[in-house]
């Protein structure tokens, strides 16, 4: 954004937080203003004071019991027309504040760590990251889904413009892209702990790391442009307005302003973590550092500070102490450093920095291009011992902490870290450290009066200051470091034979009015006055009923033949299963008994390219009550999901595929595989969506009639988070299916889950389903198609 002055300079100095500011956002109302958040466990919303140079804090919302470590806005709702703030914190929680109330709305719980980054996306969904690894999605008050991938904590996240698809950027140093809760791509590069997002468009983003690089990148997984500049750790990045230049801060005590993928300008700060940053729409840019202090910086003459707060503010700089180990200034020789002569010589490029020796003390200067002069930002001072920030910035298995001491138990013996922060009760702590190291917890006392001797106070330590190991007594910490329709019979899509085709169409029951929709029998016809929505909520599993037992029986006995010893059935055996068959196809009143379910146990642990009619024997059987009791119930139902998801191999032979995902259908017939279904859930759709990809309309049939039997039984359990999951799969199996009738199916399902649920309804738009089906509502032929997504399109 150019504006009059082409270069920043203060606007304004705002004192109130009284610890770290961490996090930083532009507000929604009133216009102008920003919210900011702390250490000191409060956020606070800023506006304008109409002298168009300060901020007036409007007030001061508390509800964390721990600092506060992230803010974002909610957009606004009909219910919310102002918007809504959220904060996340180290106590584990998100709490979600009206811009006019010091107290929370209300609460968000879940995750089991400090939440440390928040996004928001339209229809109010939410997005949080966390040191417990996992990112989680949010609408209204409730959690929606986990999105889980990451080994390592989740430092930044953000919801990309194109609905569904999100961010999470991690200390395990990845980028992971997520579409309706499932990862993606994986974006690797960074070669440390990625502490910040920020979005240039639909298909570009942008991050920064610990390893003092920002990196540009396409949504498809190129990194297209690396850029350097800051001299440690990167912690925030925020894009300027309807352009591509944007803004960084970081531990080297800067803000950095880049245009045209250039470092433009470098202001440094008397502080030395400047830990956040927001841009307002007027191009100003908001910090926030170590020091408790929010600085506003603009482009415009007219809302620059006077001439008096900016030289109080360089004043402030120039007495600032840099300490030469946070590798600020590169290496330092006193020795070799010219006299305050060098100062007489022009800078060359922005933001560079000059060391000169002044009476036998280094002082650090930087050369401002639009002054046209050297500004001092500060004094280099020496130091011994061991030094130690509170402002949190000590690293450990990718958490900041307050404190990571080293600690020998003995001098010839392992070292062992000890991380600490200044809210943490040191006893605990002790304990902790104690039982994960396996020391002896005589030793309790002794380390917790260590962590209490050495955190006195909870400020920064003198530099001279050491401590000594509770064990050794040394002081040596230093921190830093097919085919076939399945309606129409084909040839036998496993063998090229027009004898055996594995059940083709569902017989499910015909809904209210005597109209099957889903295999279209008893002649249907769409109405040319209004339609009854006949579809959905559907009630009733769909079950896979069509078959042939003589050609099942035909290709079983075909297959013995050729079988190995050890998997040959006898004659008696294939008696056996004729009579399961019979009694499962209800042509026989007979009960099945014990020794035909071992037979058939037995059939479906064959060898993979001959176990598929035993399959289908077992896809037909389970819809019988005992069947389904004896496979489902508790003692056998572990065997047999392994068994199922085995053959959800992406790898394996499609024959068995489809028959797994026919008879996980099937199952629904009975409580007990309802229940087995249920409690399996998210085993079996992980696995059952991996079936998505290549053409089999078969298979994606069977994966439709599997949502939407998920769907019914949601329905009946009310479990959003169910809904979450299966929503998500919904949208992913939309984007690769092609068939009319395994798109009728996700239909219905999506109307199923949706209905009579306004969060499930906020939840499928945000996820891009409403534009995912609205071609479908234009499909002529079956109407079905059109007339199911038009009920959905009006519900959505």
């Amino acid at each position: 954004m150019v504006g009059e002055g082409g270069a920043y300079r203060l606007r304004c100095s705002l004192v109130g937080h009284g610890q770290d500011v961490r996090g930083l956002t532009r507000g929604l109302f009133p216009q102008g203003s920003f919210v900011s958040v702390s250490r000191d466990r409060t956020a606070r919303l800023w506006a304008p004071d109409g002298l168009n140079r300060g901020f007036t804090e409007m007030h001061c919302m508390s509800g964390h019991s721990n600092f506060v470590s992230c803010v974002c806005i909610i957009p606004p709702s009909d219910l919310y027309p102002r918007g809504l703030i959220a904060t996340g914190g180290n106590d584990h929680n998100i709490c979600i504040f009206t811009v006019d109330n010091p107290a929370p709305l209300y609460v968000l719980k879940g995750h089991k760590n400090t939440v440390c980054s928040l996004s928001s996306g339209k229809f109010g969904t939410l997005l949080s990251g966390s040191w417990d690894t996992t990112a989680k999605v949010w609408l209204n008050d409730r959690c929606m889904m986990t999105l889980q991938g990451h080994t390592a904590a989740i430092w930044a996240v953000k919801i990309l413009p194109e609905q569904g698809l999100m961010l999470t950027g991690s200390a395990d140093k990845t980028i992971k892209l997520w579409k309706a809760g499932r990862c993606e791509r994986t974006f690797t590069g960074h070669e440390d702990c990625v502490r910040g997002l920020a979005i240039l468009s639909e298909m570009e983003f942008l991050s920064c790391a610990n390893d003092a690089s920002v990196r540009r990148w396409q949504i498809s997984g190129e990194c297209l442009q690396v850029y350097y500049g800051h001299t440690n750790y990167i912690y925030s990045i925020s894009v300027f307005p309807h352009c591509k230049d944007f803004v960084t801060t970081g531990e080297d005590r800067s803000l950095r302003i880049w245009k045209q993928g250039e470092c433009a300008q470098t202001i440094r700060l008397p502080a030395q973590s400047v830990w956040c940053c927001c841009v307002l729409d007027n191009g100003d840019i908001v910090v926030g550092a170590s020091d408790g202090i929010i600085r506003v910086f603009t482009e415009s003459l007219e809302r620059t500070a006077s001439a008096e707060e900016i030289q109080a503010f360089e004043n402030e700089l120039s007495q600032a102490s840099i300490d030469p180990k946070t590798g600020d200034l590169g290496d330092i020789n006193a020795d070799d450093l010219p006299g305050r002569e060098h100062l007489k010589d022009p800078g060359t490029r922005d933001g560079q920095t000059r060391l000169i020796k002044d009476n036998g003390k280094i002082e650090a200067y930087q050369w401002s291009v639009s002054e046209g002069r050297w500004i001092k930002i500060g004094d280099v001072v020496g130091s011994s011992g061991a030094t130690q920030q509170t402002s949190g910035k000590v690293l450990f298995e990718g958490k900041e902490y307050d404190y990571v001491f080293t600690i020998d138990v003995n001098e010839s013996g392992p070292s062992y870290k000890l991380p600490y922060n200044i809210t943490d009760d040191p006893w605990l702590t002790a304990y902790n450290f104690l039982q994960k190291n396996d020391l002896n917890p005589m030793f309790l006392d002794q380390v917790a009066k260590f962590i209490m001797d050495n955190t006195k106070g909870q400020t920064l330590l003198s530099t001279s200051a050491q401590f000594s190991d509770p064990f050794t007594g040394a002081g040596r910490y230093v921190p830093g470091s097919s085919s076939g329709s399945s309606m129409m019979p084909a040839a036998d899509p496993f063998t090229g034979a027009g004898r055996y085709v594995p059940g083709s169409a569902s017989n499910a029951v015909a809904p209210v009015g005597g109209v099957d929709p889903y295999t279209g029998m008893g002649a249907y016809q769409s109405a040319a006055a209004k339609v009854e929505n006949i579809y959905f909520p559907k009630k009733d599993a769909v079950t896979f009923d069509q078959a042939n037992p003589m050609q099942i029986l035909g290709k079983l006995k075909e297959l013995n033949g050729s079988a190995t010893e050890e998997h040959k059935l006898t004659e008696d055996d294939l008696i056996t299963l004729e009579k399961l068959l019979s009694a499962t196809c209800n042509t026989s009143a007979e009960t099945p008994t014990a020794q035909q379910l071992q037979t058939l146990w037995r059939a479906v642990n064959w060898p993979e390219d001959i176990v598929f009619p035993a399959l289908d024997i077992l896809r037909l059987s389970i819809r019988h009550p005992t069947v389904n009791e004896n496979f489902c119930s508790e003692k056998d139902h572990v065997q047999f999901i392994i068994l199922l998801l085995k053959f959800l191999n992406p790898k394996g032979k499609q024959a068995n595929q489809l028959l797994a995902l026919r008879a996980l259908c099937n199952c629904f017939v009975s409580p007990a595989g309802q229940k087995l279904m249920m409690e399996q859930r998210d085993e079996i759709m992980t696995q059952a969506i991996e079936m998505k990809s290549g053409n089999n309309k078969n298979i994606h049939i069977a994966l439709a009639t599997l949502t939407l039997n998920y769907a019914v039984c949601l329905l009946k359990v009310n479990n959003i988070e169910g809904k979450a999951q299966c929503l998500s799969v919904i949208s992913t199996i939309m984007e690769v299916v092609q068939d009319l009738e395994a798109i009728f199916r996700l239909l219905v399902a999506l109307g199923t889950l949706i209905s009579d649920d306004t969060n499930a309804v906020q939840l499928a738009k945000s996820l891009g389903v409403d534009s995912q089906i609205k071609k479908y509502a234009s499909v002529s032929e079956p109407a079905k198609v059109k007339e199911c997504c038009r009920f959905v399109l009006n519900l959505l």
